[in-house]
């Protein structure tokens, strides 16, 4: 069965045809191209400034954390799914260049019968911690409070969202000029960065519905049944064979499945602001690899054959998620960042030293591809498992 066609019958969409659909004729902003949208200054009617809002969640992501809890009795666990959205965020607007003076507001609805007060305390204190490390990273974060609603009628568990306002200069922008001849430096999404506590597994936060339901095993359907849509067939529900108490090893290293599954979404807001301060100038485009996967730079660019061909190292969460869905690697490719999330476009000859930087953080990266003119837009990703065009 197809990942596409799994998506459908668990009520998602991989590519979220339906939406794009529905936007087709809206205003796309000042500058098209820009990863999100960017607003006339309406806050100051200055023509030399722009405003940027964006609104995201931590999608299904809240589901697993649900049912994660409700097995360890561990308050703990929700306070990376505070971080999930407001990354889903604050790094999209990073793309454009906004890495400070940021408001964020929340807006969570919970199923009170389900949800305790124990976990929004968490949520809200994470958020709250969250800020607080990125401003000894130079990016300032004002909370500007939110809304906390009772809808157990409309939500099964939880969802949890955010929306972040930001005013900034126009010249001071990142909007995607991609040019013929740049080189693409990868991030990787897991390891341990020089500003997180714990091993981050690289998953994000998209997929995760296809993620759970094809590793997990279907006794999670008979013991959670608040955990997922009571429309969807039987048979795309939890379809796995894994629990979330389990340990599974890759190269020698053992890691729990629901840590695999809950790593909260990486924030690359310090790596970028330090890259800004010293690249600005000479970087092209930034690409948040988020819904789409490994093809969502084909959204911000014209006429471009983006080659990748010396892909990072494919961490252990999409292992099991290939071991355990059986999909292709092609779709894999097309759903999940696959250990990479974060792209900068830029001239040859800045790269070596951006690598150095990112990894300064303790993250790795390094020169994954390059872009040649086309007529059309296409990708060509070589990867261990083939090569595939998208």
């Amino acid at each position: 069965m197809s990942e596409k066609y799994k998506y459908e019958l668990r009520g998602v969409s991989a590519t979220k045809d339906e939406v794009h659909a529905a936007i087709k004729n809206q205003d796309k902003g000042l500058f098209p191209n820009a990863f999100c949208k960017i607003l006339p200054d309406v806050v100051g009617n200055d023509p030399a400034y722009c405003n940027l809002m964006h609104a995201d969640t931590a999608g299904t992501k809240t589901s697993i954390a649900y049912m994660d809890w409700k097995e360890t009795g561990n308050d703990q666990i929700w306070r990376g799914i505070a971080q999930d959205a407001i990354v889903m965020n604050l790094d999209d607007m990073a793309c454009v260049g906004c890495v400070d003076h940021i408001v964020l507001s929340s807006t969570i609805g919970r199923n009170k019968q389900l949800i305790s007060g124990a976990v929004i305390q968490q949520i809200i204190e994470s958020a709250q911690s969250f800020t607080e490390t990125m401003s000894k990273h130079g990016v300032g974060i004002h909370l500007a409070g939110g809304e906390t609603a009772d809808v157990g009628d409309v939500v099964r568990s939880i969802d949890v969202g955010y929306t972040a306002f930001a005013r900034m200069k126009r010249e001071d922008l990142i909007v995607n000029d991609v040019q013929d001849g740049d080189v693409i430096v990868g991030v990787a999404s897991y390891g341990q960065a020089t500003y997180e506590s714990v091993y981050n597994s690289g998953i994000g936060s998209n997929g995760l519905t296809s993620a759970r339901h094809d590793v997990l095993r279907k006794s999670y359907a008979k013991d959670f049944p608040d955990s997922f849509d009571p429309n969807i067939v039987p048979a795309v529900v939890y379809t796995g064979s894994k629990s979330l108490q389990d340990v599974v090893e890759y190269d020698g290293q053992s890691y729990r499945v629901g840590d695999l599954l809950l790593s909260p979404t990486r924030t690359y807001l310090p790596v970028i602001k330090a890259a800004l301060d010293q690249f600005r100038s000479h970087i092209n485009g930034m690409i948040h690899n988020t819904g789409g996967g490994q093809t969502k730079v084909l959204k911000f660019v014209e006429n471009k054959h983006i080659i990748k061909d010396n892909l990072i190292a494919l961490p252990p969460v999409f292992k099991l998620i290939k071991e355990e869905s059986g999909t292709d690697w092609k779709e894999l490719y097309q759903v999940f960042n696959m250990g990479c999330r974060l792209e900068f476009y830029l001239p040859a000859a800045q790269a070596p030293a951006l690598v150095e930087l990112v990894k300064n953080f303790g993250i790795d990266a390094q020169i994954i591809g390059r872009v040649e003119a086309a007529d059309t837009n296409k990708l060509t990703l070589e990867s261990p498992f083939g090569q595939y065009t998208y």
